[in-house]
């Protein structure tokens, strides 16, 4: 454009300022003189900038991939931000940050949270999917219009039966039929199974269950200082901090799935350890059922279904392929699978993410129940306080913290 206006005459230079004038304010709007700065500011935010710009995003940890991607929708400023569980994997401290953004967000928001505490911060309408909830007074009115819808759809079909075929009441018969053909027939909606976990318990282990000495994890370069970890039977151990800082690594290793970078790892005698992965690859075309007859072959069709309808899944659930389920519903199929598998030492990463209020009572009950010992990855103050014995800040010996 300025370079057709050097010789451009009156009517067209007209034209010219008035389309870059468009554009200007286009470019304006959408903070294309700002983007280094908003990029900057966002990553710094979510410490996107510590990590690198050019890291591969398959090297990140979960919460770290999370802060990519919100750092991504919130540099677009749509019209209309659509979050679907955004503080799952994040740490606290970007769930506060996360909490005054939204606060502070100028445009429309709708949010999918099981996090009550964050919800009640930042919405003002909530709209509970489970009508339980909402519509608890309009659950009786909805009963009571079914009961009498019910009663009369009885009363016209007995009539039909008893006059359709006697000549003198045909004509009525054929209308009583009408009116049943053309009613709006009123349906109960059908309430969510609530789920109940309950963990088996294998035979006592020795007093110390894990014990480590001068352990330094990490994959190609250290990840932490010498750790030097004793736990207890019956403890139960929380580990806390920023995502990415090594948590998942220091489970991993404990359990012998990676090799640390030096030090001694000794665990205790009759260990029978269960363990909850973070995430887990959505690939392949396994039923609900097929992944649970893959570790319990043993068990009938009855049985597999009866465990897994326990935990909250219902038959459509139990018959579909895990790919497909919701985050919640793949985290119930997991928490299933360990959960019929006796074990005195239980090691929980993340367990409470992707799962809804009901799910994670019923997992915070039977974890209180459970008399063995525990290692649970957690940034849930409310879900672990009162069931903690000790929790561990894991940024005093991460060195990425």
């Amino acid at each position: 454009i300025c370079e057709k206006m050097g010789n451009a005459d009156e009517e067209t230079m007209n034209a010219l300022l008035e389309e870059m004038g468009v554009l200007q304010e286009m470019l304006e709007q959408h903070d294309f003189y700002m983007l280094d700065t908003k990029i900057d500011e966002i990553g710094h935010a979510f410490e996107l900038d510590a990590l690198g710009f050019d890291k591969d995003v398959s090297e990140l940890s979960g919460g770290q991939r999370t802060k990519v991607l919100l750092a991504k929708l919130l540099l677009e400023k749509p019209d209309i931000l659509l979050l679907d569980e955004p503080t799952n994997y994040l740490d606290e401290q970007h769930i506060d940050w996360l909490r005054r953004y939204l606060a502070d967000y100028e445009n429309a928001f709708v949010l999918i949270s099981h996090d009550m505490p964050f919800l009640n911060s930042v919405v003002n309408v909530i709209w509970h999917v489970e009508n339980a909830h909402l519509y608890e007074m309009r659950k009786g009115q909805i009963e009571a219009a079914y009961n009498r819808q019910q009663q009369e759809i009885k009363e016209l079909k007995d009539f039909v039966a008893r006059n359709k075929s006697r000549v003198a009441t045909r004509n009525m018969a054929m209308s009583r039929q009408k009116k049943l053909d053309k009613m709006d027939v009123i349906e109960l909606m059908k309430e969510n199974p609530k789920p109940e976990f309950h963990f088996k318990e294998a035979r006592v282990p020795s007093r110390v269950v894990v014990e480590t000495k001068d352990l330094v994890i990490g994959y190609d370069k250290p990840l932490s200082r010498p750790l030097n970890i004793h736990i207890e039977r019956g403890e139960r151990v929380i580990l806390r901090g920023a995502n990415g800082i090594g948590k998942t690594t220091l489970l991993k290793s404990i359990l012998g799935l990676i090799p640390q970078i030096s030090g001694e790892i000794e665990l205790g005698d009759y260990l029978a350890v269960g363990y909850f992965e973070q995430e887990l690859s959505g690939e392949g075309t396994k039923t609900c059922m097929d992944e649970f007859w893959d570790e319990y072959p043993s068990y009938t069709n009855y049985e597999v279904r009866a465990a897994l309808a326990k935990c909250g899944l219902t038959t459509k659930h139990i018959e579909s392929q895990v790919r497909v389920l919701s985050g919640g519903e793949q985290a119930k199929v997991r928490l299933c699978k360990l959960m019929n598998r006796e074990s005195n030492l239980l090691i929980l990463d993340e367990p409470t993410n992707h799962l809804d209020v009901d799910a994670k009572d019923a997992l915070r009950k039977a974890l209180s129940e459970y008399k063995g010992t525990m290692i649970i990855v957690c940034h849930e103050a409310e879900f672990y306080e009162g069931l903690a014995t000790r929790v561990v800040e894991c940024g005093e010996w991460s060195l990425l913290a």
